[in-house]
């Protein structure tokens, strides 16, 4: 199945494991996800996400953060993470998060 037969218009892809792009667009947001969460994340391993095309992009992303936090073993955070258009910038934002979750936890949009 190719990704434009896989896009349900206005809604998000299926769960599918991050790429390197959308490693990158984590780490860009890692901070602003910290702030959210009230936590330092030591350890910040993205591991699955969604994608919804809009104005821009939404990619709600798992993103491991058990190593290392003195948390629990399978803790994860869950983020909402917006991706303008380029031509409006291409500026990302964390427009929400979820923490705590756990590595079963699904992703579902909120």
């Amino acid at each position: 199945m190719t990704e434009a037969a896989e896009i349900n218009i206005g809604g998000f892809t299926t769960v599918k494991p991050v790429t390197e792009e959308v490693k990158d667009i984590c780490h860009e947001v890692k901070s602003e996800m910290e702030k959210k969460t009230g936590f330092r994340f030591k350890d910040f391993i993205p591991i699955l996400y969604k994608s919804q095309l809009v104005a821009g992009a939404n990619y709600l992303v798992k993103v491991d953060v058990s190593q290392g936090n003195g948390g629990k073993e399978d803790e994860c955070v869950h983020a909402l993470i917006f991706q303008a258009l380029d031509c409006n910038g291409g500026k990302l934002s964390v427009t929400g998060v979820q923490h705590p979750k756990t590595i079963m936890d699904p992703l579902v949009p909120f």
